[in-house]
């Protein structure tokens, strides 16, 4: 927790009900994903500064409790201010492992 500022502000732009500003948040959602997930594991893929704001690409695996596989996959534009994250812009999203095309994925985007 210590790696966040207590202000800390989340962006979810493709689900903006899921923003919101405060470590107790980071820390909530922490908790339930390793209760769910206890074998989480983060991978960063690749990473790019410019100035305060860092580009990060995540691969997140592991197996819950269920027994099914959790696998996420984006990325997440960080502010960094100090040595402590501010903010996020937040484009983690689940794998899907449906074997649609992408002109079948297009098409039930575009027809919803």
């Amino acid at each position: 927790m210590k790696c966040f500022a207590e202000d800390y502000v989340n962006q979810t732009p493709a689900h903006p009900a899921r923003s919101f500003t405060g470590v107790e948040q980071v820390r909530r959602n922490w908790t339930q994903i390793f209760a769910a997930v206890p074998d989480h594991t983060a991978t960063l893929v690749a990473s790019t500064q410019d100035g305060e704001m860092v580009w990060t690409e995540w691969d997140m695996s592991g197996t819950r409790v269920n027994g099914t596989r959790h696998r996420m996959r984006g990325v997440i534009v960080f502010t960094v201010r100090g040595d402590v994250a501010s903010a996020a812009r937040f484009y983690l999203e689940p794998v899907d492992d449906e074997d649609v095309d992408a002109d079948a994925a297009v098409r039930q985007i575009v027809t919803q």
